[in-house]
């Protein structure tokens, strides 16, 4: 494919019909939690109840609020720019990086949160002081979801129609690469790294506390688990070319949404840990900080090895 073709695609994936719908469900998704959040920084208590931790630490709260508007009103640039002619200009990288981000932060709560509605009926157990109304995760998590779909649609039409030639075939078909020592060497020291992480969530998940100072979210700590595998089989599959018979973008999907979710989260979860656990006795154990750090270090190597894959086959490729 010439690279006039590749741009005549991604201009008329831009162009579908279908295209100004999903950008305007992926905004309106964003209005909900984006009003909630700027009410509260506005000093609003509505969806706060009485005692909540979350009105010991005003001026924490709105600083923590406003970061979380700003993320979420990216979700808004994301979709004007998969579906503006100028979104095709922007570099890979701008547009890759924040893309991962949003995959990573939304997949596990697109699992999670369906999960915890068919086994607890939406239950936010785990605290002796309800920090929010019950009604509030159904408004913000129902969001969520609607979100990740929309963009997930948007995103998925642009790529195919910019880079599909990146990710075509099966995974025999794929030459060899460039670097595959470095690359198998990473998609190793990935794996090894995920058993710990892996293996505590699972260890939590099946009830266990040993190492943890919070109850509740079993079904949680079984998903985080999940992607954490996702991740390493995908890095796997595509360092050592396994799964022969598979189509090149099933590797490609675990790796990128897996290393997603474990990075992004577990950099989020020792954020929030270390902005809102004023409590000597709430902050996590070091077993709950070394699984979060190192969570994240191995969705940077499965990053990584994706990220290498894209850069080798691009280079390989004729347009």
């Amino acid at each position: 494919m010439t690279s006039s073709n590749a741009t005549t695609a991604a201009t008329t994936v831009t162009r579908s019909r279908l295209r100004p719908l999903l950008r305007l469900v992926a905004i309106a998704a964003c209005v909900p939690y984006l009003g909630l959040k700027l009410a509260w920084i506005g000093g609003s208590r509505v969806g706060v109840p009485d005692g909540s931790p979350l009105l010991e630490h005003r001026v924490t709260m709105a600083l923590a609020n406003g970061l979380t508007v700003v993320m979420d009103a990216a979700v808004i640039v994301l979709a004007l720019l998969l579906t503006r002619p100028w979104g095709l200009r922007v570099p890979a990288w701008l547009l890759a990086v924040p893309m991962w981000i949003a995959t990573g932060l939304l997949a596990p709560i697109m699992v999670g949160f369906p999960l915890q509605l068919a086994f607890h009926g939406g239950d936010q157990g785990g605290h002796d002081r309800p920090f929010l109304a019950g009604w509030v995760f159904g408004v913000v998590y129902g969001g969520f979801i609607v979100q990740g779909l929309a963009l997930g649609a948007l995103f998925a039409g642009y790529a195919r129609g910019r880079w599909g030639h990146l990710w075509r075939g099966r995974m025999w078909e794929l030459p060899a690469q460039t670097t595959a020592a470095a690359q198998r060497l990473t998609a190793v020291s990935a794996g090894v790294l995920a058993l710990l992480p892996a293996a505590l969530r699972l260890m939590w998940a099946c009830g266990f506390t040993a190492g943890r100072n919070t109850s509740g979210g079993r079904l949680t700590e079984a998903v985080f688990a999940g992607f954490l595998a996702a991740a390493v089989t995908g890095a796997w599959q595509l360092a050592f070319r396994r799964g022969r018979p598979l189509p090149v973008t099933v590797p490609l999907a675990l790796a990128w949404v897996g290393s997603g979710a474990a990075a992004c989260w577990g950099a989020w979860m020792a954020l929030a840990a270390l902005v809102t656990s004023h409590d000597l006795a709430d902050r996590p154990t070091p077993a709950m900080s070394l699984t979060y750090a190192v969570q994240m270090i191995v969705g940077l190597l499965v990053a990584t090895v994706t990220a290498h894959h894209f850069a080798d086959r691009s280079a390989r490729t004729p347009r």
